[in-house]
């Protein structure tokens, strides 16, 4: 589905959620490529992974200096949020049987990024859904300082405490 066609028909939960989705609607209507990365606000899509347990898997991002889920910026062309998504989370996983428990966005936010890598500080509009992997032993980091490691629900909401990535979590267990 096209990100601006996703957008249109998603359901905000509260204040925050409806103020992102505003802002992201006006980008997505606004410019002929909401995933430009020179934007200073741009698309990005991300996704939780969950197994059978109900484990969560996460990435460590340097950058931000936390562990987050996977995700990131569309390749040229892309214009499929959930593909961004899936693609993204199979590239940082290395899970080739990823399926979405939804089709549909799960939850959305607007993020600041630290400035790095040679980018000025700038605003993440992240498109979440929620992938399933019945091998999660088979997860392998795509590289040396991206490190992965699986945690409970509780440990994963602890982690998320005082951010957005809370409410992705819960979510997350609505679906299951």
């Amino acid at each position: 589905m096209e990100v601006a066609s996703e957008l249109a028909v998603y359901g905000p939960r509260g204040e925050k959620e409806e103020r992102d989705l505003r802002e992201l609607l006006l980008l997505a209507s606004t410019v002929a490529d909401p995933w430009d990365r020179t934007l200073p606000l741009h698309l990005t899509a991300s996704a939780l992974v969950v197994d059978g347990a109900g484990r969560l898997l996460l990435r460590w991002h340097e950058r931000q200096g936390r562990w987050l889920q996977v995700g990131g910026h569309a390749d040229p062309g892309e214009t499929s949020a959930l593909a961004v998504a899936m693609r993204e989370a199979r590239e940082e996983t290395g899970l080739a049987d990823l399926e979405p428990l939804s089709d549909r966005l799960v939850h959305l936010a607007v993020v600041d990024v630290l400035p790095g890598k040679g980018e000025p500080a700038h605003r993440h509009g992240d498109l979440r859904y929620v992938l399933s992997t019945s091998s999660p032993g088979s997860a392998v980091a795509e590289d040396a300082v991206a490190d992965l490691r699986w945690l409970s629900f509780d440990e994963a909401l602890a982690e998320f405490a005082g951010t957005n990535l809370s409410v992705l979590a819960e979510r997350m267990q609505e679906l299951l």
